[in-house]
């Protein structure tokens, strides 16, 4: 598979210590925030090494992934207090495995309390920064080496 994706380019800068959103790195993969925090917390799964999709691992590797995501879910629950976590794999746009995981709120606005996240404005969403953002990575990755 070529490098040419952005999830190529995050795994490299993840193992360079070069990204600036980097959480954790699990067995499976790279955890880091989502460059737009449309809802507090949001993150994403990266692959290492890269593979297409889901079905491209073999039955450990895809389990292991499968299970990093859940903990980084379960680690979303405890550091942000959200009432559930929202999963995503989709590849579509950039066509290589990565999940998006969205930490959902009771206190989020009525209107958009139910609405699935791509459908939120993102173009308001706070980009990450570490002055917004870095206590919540620091947490994050803390909840995820005590686990």
């Amino acid at each position: 598979m070529s490098g040419s994706t952005a999830i190529h380019r995050m795994v490299a800068s993840c193992r360079a210590g070069e990204h600036p959103r980097s959480v954790a790195r699990l067995g499976s993969g790279w955890v880091i925030l989502g460059e737009r925090q449309v809802l507090r917390g949001y993150c994403l799964l990266l692959p290492d090494p890269v593979v297409s999709d889901l079905n491209a691992l073999v039955a450990d590797q895809r389990t292991q992934f499968l299970a990093d995501m859940a903990r980084t879910g379960d680690a979303l629950l405890a550091v942000t207090g959200a009432i559930r976590v929202n999963y995503a794999m989709f590849g579509n746009l950039e066509p290589a495995l990565h999940a998006h995981l969205f930490p959902r709120q009771r206190t989020e606005p009525e209107d958009t309390r139910c609405l699935q996240p791509w459908a939120l404005d993102w173009s308001v969403a706070p980009a990450f920064s570490e002055i917004l953002h870095g206590e919540l990575r620091g947490a994050l990755a803390a909840e995820l080496a005590r686990q």
